[in-house]
């Protein structure tokens, strides 16, 4: 399935849904962000396909887009490359929640059953308060340009 995600975003499936990348972050698609992410480490193609278990030349083929990474080949790159398989395959805007919110949502996973449907039952009016807004300002803007 992971492959399948891979093969989406690296044939357009995404384009012109999602917003641009920030400068700090890995260009696009799986090969640009491994090869990113393993020279920030320092790391030669050599010594991460060494390190993963992998020869030199199957490295060269995933950072070239030329091949694609069984599952068990992403956990070992993201273990290596400490950072997550979603950070590893998608970009910033592919991923979610934000990271600002992420440490929220570990903490609300450790709740039991009952504290968790009270935090859903807020988020979800949150939630369909802040799509009402956006559907009142959208319906505004039709009528005054004459829809």
């Amino acid at each position: 399935m992971t492959a399948d995600l891979v093969n989406r975003r690296n044939s357009g499936f995404y384009a012109g849904h999602m917003p641009r990348q920030r400068k700090d972050e890995p260009e696009d698609g799986f090969p640009q962000r491994l090869s990113t992410l393993r020279k920030e480490r320092s790391l030669t193609q050599q010594a991460l396909a060494d390190a993963v278990g992998l020869g030199i030349t199957q490295m060269k083929r995933y950072e070239a887009g030329t091949s694609q990474p069984t599952l068990d080949v992403i956990r070992k790159l993201s273990q290596v490359l400490r950072v997550s398989s979603d950070e590893l395959l998608f970009g910033r805007a592919e991923r979610g929640p934000d990271e600002d919110l992420r440490l929220q949502f570990e903490a609300i996973s450790r709740f039991n059953d009952e504290e968790k449907k009270v935090v859903r039952s807020v988020l979800e009016g949150l939630l369909l308060t802040h799509e009402a807004r956006r559907w009142s300002a959208g319906t505004a803007a039709g009528k005054e340009n004459g829809r």
